[in-house]
């Protein structure tokens, strides 16, 4: 092997482990800061932490279940909840302890159905409220069960997708040739787990295959238009000035500078918005309509 075969080899490889490495971390600060991610936090209570991992998203199919599970002996607690965005009273319902844990139920909601609650706990000599905000309060929101066969390929799909993209991008920096591949292989990840398998999961979780622009003002879905529609650009550049290098030569054309710097600029756009938390402004049941008499199937709004 040449020296310069080594080092293309060994910049391939840099390139691969930096575009996985921004991958993962955009991906995890997605999950973590989403409004369906469960809460986390520590409270004191008699001089004692406790943990807590509150859940913010749950299925249509069973009732939630909210746990403390490290409470000491002597804590006790009361859950209180409400339908969120509506003038109901909290509703209160006792945190029962099994095999050392505080735990009550949140009743099952219609699809896209959210509920607000809070926690407060007691001991002897002590009572804390969770969250501890006088008036902060836990959302969580309910969803139909996706099945595995449409949600796994769905997430694999857009994970490779921003893989490979985020690897496209570093290639057009360096000049690389791969580049083009590289940018069509994204625009088909992004076309099945975006534009294909997106709307069947969402259509699925809360009854509507697309609830973007112009249907709707789901940030999900229009982050991923965005995402798709910016990898069409590109695409549609290379192959461009793919064209124009064959008709004025017979011999391989490098891609140019002005369609790399074009997938550069899909990259980091993916990036940004994919830095975006994950089900903002999403699908959520409008209560005054359900209680109006409308079906809750018919009762669902986005970008709220």
């Amino acid at each position: 092997m040449t020296g310069t075969a080594v080092r293309s080899r060994g910049v391939n490889i840099v390139l691969w482990l930096l575009a996985f490495a921004v991958t993962l971390g955009a991906a995890t600060y997605q999950r973590l800061t989403g409004p369906t991610h469960p809460l986390r936090g520590n409270v004191s209570i008699d001089g004692e932490p406790l943990r807590y991992r509150l859940i913010r998203s749950g299925s249509s199919s069973a009732d939630a279940r909210v746990e403390l599970p490290d409470a000491s002996a002597g804590v006790s607690g009361t859950l209180h909840f409400k339908r969120f965005k509506t003038a109901d009273p909290f509703t209160s319902v006792a945190l029962e302890r099994s095999a050392g844990r505080l735990a009550a139920a949140l009743p099952r909601q219609p699809a896209a159905g959210k509920l607000e609650y809070f926690l407060t706990l007691s001991t002897a000599e002590d009572s804390q409220r969770v969250p501890a905000g006088e008036n902060e309060t836990v959302v969580i929101r309910f969803k139909d069960d996706v099945p595995a066969f449409v949600l796994i390929p769905h997430i694999l799909a857009m994970f490779l997708s921003i893989l490979i993209g985020m690897r496209a991008g570093l290639g057009a920096l360096v000049g690389e040739a791969k580049t083009r591949v590289l940018s069509w292989v994204t625009l088909g990840g992004l076309t099945l787990g975006g534009m294909i398998l997106g709307p069947m999961v969402q259509k699925y979780a809360f009854g509507a295959f697309w609830t973007g622009f112009p249907f709707g003002g789901d940030l999900t879905d229009n982050k991923t238009l965005i995402m798709w529609l910016c990898w069409v650009v590109a695409c549609g550049v290379l192959a461009l000035a793919r064209r124009e290098g064959r008709s004025r030569s017979s011999a391989p054309t490098r891609v140019s500078l002005t369609a790399r710097m074009i997938v550069l600029g899909a990259a980091v756009v993916m990036t940004i918005v994919f830095l975006i938390p994950h089900s903002l402004r999403g699908s959520e049941l409008d209560y005054d309509a359900v209680d109006r008499g409308l079906d809750p199937s018919q009762a669902i709004e986005t970008g709220r």
